[in-house]
């Protein structure tokens, strides 16, 4: 039922005892008021006529409905209590006016506010309760009256059963909607780290590989500035194009973040530019080799991506660790279910292999993120006969 605006109902609801309380006045007054009116006062009432009423006869009455207002913190107690001035009244003749709807509405209340062993304690006392009372009454009453007082008791108890299951049912909705967004809550905040740790190894991949390469080529050119201008020139040409390729591919993973206008995007690079990523190396100085077996295929675009920067890392850590005048071999192996990608260099593998293994930054932390993300298999360490070496099998099941 709607309620109109500036109606009393919402502030009843949320101040239960007030409301409990005006029902029991309710039910008071208008039992009281239905003795006064139909007690007679006739002087024969020994021979079956109701007793007048008198100041007693009106507090068994009270004490039936009175109990009301403490319905929903005592019901069955309560309930219990109203039984003995209901059995007092039959018992004295007195007229009982409403003084039934109390017990009824203890009931209602201990069947929708009590569990299920309490409530049916409480529908068997009231039963028990009537069919005592029923043996002291004033006299017999056909048997259609009983039927209906025992109707009307199970009705209310079903009644207040059934409030309770559908209260029950709603909090159990509720409870389930708080799981679910707690839930959804807690899947974006795992897709966000997820996003900050992928953009976080793609930024880390970009800068360490072009700083290293424009560190080695700022070197050089230093050292040949004065001997070989020329050469210098060079150099520093192929720093700036790496400072160039280094802003576009920051500006591609960046670009995602961007919420004031529309992210500036483009294609990541993948396996497809391993010449050109070799290429970038033999510039910097690293004599590298690329070798491609196997029929080529299309790639998942993450396994794309992380095989690229697996390659891209581990020829980075050759040209700074591997020394001057080292070579690195790049191998890729195309096969029908499986990607395999070799590094290997022929570096200084003795000093400065164990800091390459456990080094300070997050370069080989990434690879094994990398390759553990897509199931791969991943080993990382001296190469026999010395330098340095890093392979990784991909599986490929879902091979576009």
């Amino acid at each position: 039922m709607r309620t109109t605006p500036g109606s009393p109902r919402p502030w009843l609801r949320a101040h239960p005892p007030v409301a409990d309380s005006i029902l029991a006045v309710v039910l008071t007054t208008a039992s009281l008021s239905f003795v006064v009116l139909a007690g007679g006062g006739s002087a024969e009432w020994q021979t079956g006529a109701t007793r007048p009423y008198d100041p007693l006869g009106l507090v068994l009455a009270a004490a039936c409905t009175l109990p009301v207002a403490l319905r929903r913190r005592w019901p069955f107690v309560l309930l219990l209590a109203t039984i003995v001035p209901q059995w007092t009244l039959d018992a004295m003749g007195y007229d009982d006016g409403l003084s039934g709807l109390g017990p009824l509405v203890l009931l209602y209340s201990v069947a929708a506010h009590r569990g299920l062993a309490l409530s049916l304690a409480a529908i068997v006392a009231d039963l028990l309760a009537y069919v005592v009372d029923a043996g002291i009454g004033r006299g017999p009453m056909p048997w259609t009256d009983h039927v209906v007082v025992v109707v009307v008791a199970l009705l209310c108890w079903v009644c207040g059963r059934a409030v309770r299951l559908r209260r029950a049912y709603l909090a159990e909705l509720v409870q389930r909607a708080d799981r679910l967004e707690r839930a959804r809550e807690a899947d974006t905040r795992a897709a966000r780290a997820e996003e900050r740790s992928r953009i976080a190894r793609e930024l880390h991949d970009v800068v360490a590989h072009h700083v290293s390469v424009m560190t080695v080529q700022a070197a050089a050119a230093r050292k040949m500035l004065d001997a070989d201008p020329e050469v210098a020139r060079d150099a520093l040409t192929a720093i700036e194009e790496m400072g160039r390729t280094a802003m576009a591919e920051m500006r591609n993973i960046v670009g995602v973040l961007r919420t004031d206008g529309p992210a500036e995007l483009g294609p990541q690079p993948g396996m497809q530019d391993l010449p050109t990523l070799v290429e970038q190396m033999r510039e910097a100085g690293l004599r590298t080799q690329l070798w491609v077996e196997g029929e080529r295929r299309g790639l998942p675009p993450g396994i794309d991506l992380a095989a690229y920067r697996l390659v891209q890392e581990a020829l980075t850590n050759s040209l700074r660790h591997a020394g001057p005048a080292a070579r690195a071999w790049v191998t890729v192996r195309h096969e029908q279910n499986e990607l395999s990608v070799h590094v290997e260099d022929d570096g200084h593998g003795g000093a400065d292999g164990p800091a390459r293994v456990a080094g300070k930054g997050h370069g080989l932390v990434g690879i094994r993120e990398r390759v553990a993300l897509y199931g791969g298999v991943l080993r990382i360490g001296p190469r026999s006969g010395g330098g340095f070496e890093v392979r990784a099998r991909f599986p490929l099941k879902d091979r576009p």
